[in-house]
């Protein structure tokens, strides 16, 4: 089997939710940083809580974007390039 073609779209959105998860994920470790300074110094943890609710709300919504954006650009640059080499081989059983 080759994959001659991948749908631009397609990988764009999937690429989107994908990075949109690891968002998610760097705002978790956010808030726990965060936690952790506000424990140390108790005017920090203000700082820390406000700081993670914002991670919390642009961390995935900003992956999410670039992801789209990458997922896009990387489909088409490959449809390019599959197009002038012939694609990736891949063996299935």
């Amino acid at each position: 089997m080759v994959i001659k073609r991948i749908g631009v779209l397609k990988l764009a959105i999937f690429e989107g939710a994908m990075m949109a998860a690891f968002g998610l994920l760097a705002a978790f470790f956010v808030m726990l940083f965060g936690a952790m300074l506000g424990s140390v110094n108790h005017n920090a943890s203000v700082l820390g809580a406000v700081g993670g609710i914002a991670a919390l709300i642009i961390f995935p919504i900003m992956y999410g974007v670039f992801g789209f954006i990458a997922g896009a650009i990387g489909a088409a640059l490959y449809n390019l390039i599959a197009g002038i080499v012939g694609g990736i081989e891949i063996d299935v059983e």
